[in-house]
């Protein structure tokens, strides 16, 4: 049973982790400055952001803000209309959609001199589907292969039918998981409850 709740526990939070995103700290240890030590869009395409990811705005509140705007609000620092405005200093955003995303701080002149970001997170993508190959038009008939004939009266010398022409990635995943469970059970075992006497 404890096993069971090991797997259940195991599968839950690999679940989590592939819905949870990153935390990006924009500036680093400068934060959401005027004259960061790398300039934020040169650090930002060296990053690849993904659905659900946050970036971390790192501000006094009543210094600064963040405002989310549009392209063209973006390049002419126009701070009147943002889609969203951050004032409340250490702001997180997390990103709900791929796409570009537009930073500007509220201060029109600090935007002037280089103080906006612009992000673009990647598109999901799905695993892609095999190609189907067409089935032939006629079958090509297959010899058939008969064992080598066997002293009369006696088995001896038939072999046994050979599996090879089942898929292997199913033994492999399966085997996979085999060994990974015994391998945890074991341990458990053997680091578990000793009154059980089994070690």
């Amino acid at each position: 049973m404890a096993f069971e709740r090991y797997v259940l526990v195991v599968m839950m939070l690999c679940f989590f982790t592939s819905t949870q995103g990153y935390k990006f700290f924009v500036g680093g240890r400068d934060g959401w400055v005027v004259n960061p030590s790398e300039n934020y869009n040169h650090w930002a395409e060296r990053m690849r952001f993904q659905v659900n990811d946050t970036l971390f705005f790192k501000y006094t509140k009543g210094s600064d803000s963040v405002l989310l705007v549009t392209k063209e609000d973006y390049f002419s620092c126009n701070s009147k209309s943002p889609i969203q405005a951050f004032t409340e200093g250490d702001t997180m955003f997390t990103f709900d959609r791929s796409g570009p995303f537009f930073f500007i701080t509220g201060n029109v002149d600090n935007c002037n001199k280089g103080q906006k970001l612009i992000v673009v997170v990647m598109a999901v993508r799905s695993k892609p589907t095999p190609p189907v190959s067409p089935a032939p038009s006629s079958p090509v008939p297959v010899p058939p292969v008969f064992p080598p004939e066997a002293p009369s009266g006696s088995d001896a010398g038939v072999p046994a039918p050979s599996s090879e022409h089942k898929s292997g990635s199913v033994g492999v995943v399966c085997s996979s998981w085999l060994v990974l469970g015994l391998s945890v059970l074991v341990s458990m075992m053997t680091s578990g409850d000793e009154r059980s006497g089994l070690f």
